[in-house]
């Protein structure tokens, strides 16, 4: 069943699936009406489809983040629970952009669908521009956050930045640039780079993110540094020539992207991302709505290197 293009959930993009100690997988993303922030957990990658839903944070009427939420993830970071997610205070576009800053939202209930979710305010990182897509990954027992940025005088959209993390709500030290878009499948449409996601494996520490604009342009690329590297040393890291995962036209899986990775019941890595099954969008690809969650298997190569394959094939 993973290896299908069959929608695991259909209509969520930017899907996050976290399993967590307790027998659970976790999932949420972006909702079509990108208000508020919807939790669902089963015991079972499968049992996800059809799991109940709650709406745990609702966006505002009115402020800094009352509109357009996105990419919300899910952690267990430090003893609680959080979701990180992006939103901006209106649709309006300034210097070509959308005005999205990142928050957090906490719980320390054990399930967090029905905990007391408390809003935890802003995660400032020093650079005050359009912003998304925050991840955290604990490495050699330091917590780190891992974000698309708009950086200051950097042609595109976002590059990707890394930062240790003091609490798991605030940074420490300067944040630290990893990638820019530059490629030539990079800038497809719009220079980008965002939605990293990490997953480790034979003596290395991988990020992969997604790259161009958001339609069958969309593709994966990938960072990978030694597991005992300072990962706040760009130096430290190693960016592929080409993308990873991409559009797979003759099985109509476009756009593949923003992905995250998560464990499947036997153990095994599995690739948690969106796409779309066509390509003619009538109007603005931000209220498209079909792009679906999708889930598949990861293989390693000889070379102790992920083999993501193709969309909808094993």
């Amino acid at each position: 069943m993973l290896n299908t293009n069959i929608p695991l959930i259909p209509q969520r993009a930017d899907p996050f699936i976290y399993k967590h100690t307790d027998g659970y997988y976790y999932f949420t993303a972006s909702i079509p009406a990108y208000d508020g922030i919807e939790l669902r957990r089963a015991t079972t990658l499968a049992g996800l489809a059809d799991a109940s839903r709650k709406i745990v944070w609702r966006k505002p009427d009115s402020g800094p983040y009352s509109d357009l939420v996105w990419a919300p993830e899910i952690h267990f970071n430090q003893g609680a629970w959080y979701v990180y997610f992006a939103a901006a205070p209106s649709r309006e576009i300034k210097d070509a952009l959308f005005q999205h800053r990142m928050y957090a939202i906490k719980t320390e209930a054990a399930n967090p669908l029905e905990g007391d979710w408390q809003f935890c305010g802003q995660i400032e990182t020093g650079i005050d521009s359009f912003c998304l897509d925050a991840t955290t990954f604990t490495h050699h027992g330091r917590l780190y956050y891992l974000w698309a940025q708009k950086g200051p005088g950097i042609r595109g959209n976002s590059n990707l930045y890394i930062a240790e993390m003091d609490t798991p709500i605030r940074i420490k030290g300067k944040p630290v640039m990893l990638t820019k878009p530059e490629l030539d499948w990079e800038i497809r449409g719009f220079w980008v780079n965002e939605g990293p996601a990490v997953i480790k494996g034979h003596g290395r520490v991988f990020i992969s993110y997604s790259a161009s604009a958001t339609d069958e342009n969309y593709c994966l690329g990938l960072l990978w540094a030694d597991e005992n590297a300072d990962l706040l040393d760009p130096a430290s890291w190693t960016k592929s020539s080409q993308p990873v995962f991409q559009t797979h036209a003759a099985l109509k899986m476009f756009g593949p992207g923003h992905n995250s990775f998560t464990q499947g019941e036997n153990g095994e890595d599995v690739l948690v991302y969106h796409a779309r099954q066509y390509t003619e969008i009538e109007g603005d690809p931000l209220w498209n709505p079909d792009r679906h969650t999708f889930i598949k298997t990861i293989k390693w190569d000889k070379d102790g290197m992920p083999d993501f394959g193709r969309p909808g094939q094993p």
